[in-house]
């Protein structure tokens, strides 16, 4: 704790410093309040896409060996040109918003290639589409957490050090500067009276 002057301007002071803490206080417990309320927002969405995932693997399983036939699905058969996102802004924090994105698809010859390819590259594109989202929201969560535990550290220190901390302050200054007006009253009800016995 450092060391304060025992002033009537450091008690002025320490009451400014003391009440800016406590009109920031609040609006920091709120923007912890909005910032714990979204990232369970975005785990419950992340955990929607996993089980979408799941499901379409699951429907996968069912013919997933025809992609063991060789020469028709291939890493050109299906790519992705470009990850549409947008920036949003939760509790202050600049957060990446899936859009979307654009694929492209080789072209083939629909007479000599089998039937599943058009069912496949459509498969691939939901899970392609998936994955990207749930990449996009574990970048928000990431981003989210780390604004979520500056704002904590500062609703600590805050709360638990520096309000705790200056009402100790005013309460010492206050102390100090009473005992230093009854001192005085006394020094000059003592001054008064020898004043008073040297005019007799």
């Amino acid at each position: 704790m450092a060391k304060i002057k025992l002033t009537k301007n450091e008690l002025k002071k320490q009451k400014d410093s003391l009440k800016m803490y406590q009109r920031y206080l609040p609006t920091l417990m709120l923007k912890k309040q909005q910032l714990q309320a979204e990232i369970r927002i975005i785990e419950v969405r992340i955990k929607e896409l996993l089980q979408e995932k799941e499901r379409i693997d699951s429907s996968f399983k069912s013919w997933i060996g025809v992609f063991g036939e060789r020469g028709f699905f291939t890493p050109r058969t299906l790519r992705i040109t470009s990850l549409k996102t947008s920036t949003g802004n939760i509790a202050g924090v600049s957060i990446p918003l899936f859009q979307g994105a654009e694929f492209s698809t080789e072209n083939y010859d629909l007479a000599r290639t089998p039937l599943w390819l058009d069912t496949a590259v459509e498969k691939m594109k939901q899970v392609l589409l998936l994955d990207l989202e749930a990449m996009t929201l574990e970048e928000q969560r990431k981003r989210l957490d780390h604004e979520l535990r500056v704002t904590t550290q500062r609703v600590n220190l805050f709360e638990k050090i520096k309000i705790p901390e200056t009402k100790g302050n005013i309460k010492k200054i206050q102390v100090y500067l009473g005992d230093q007006q009854t001192s005085a009253v006394v020094r000059g009800k003592i001054a008064k009276r020898g004043m008073e016995r040297a005019a007799q």
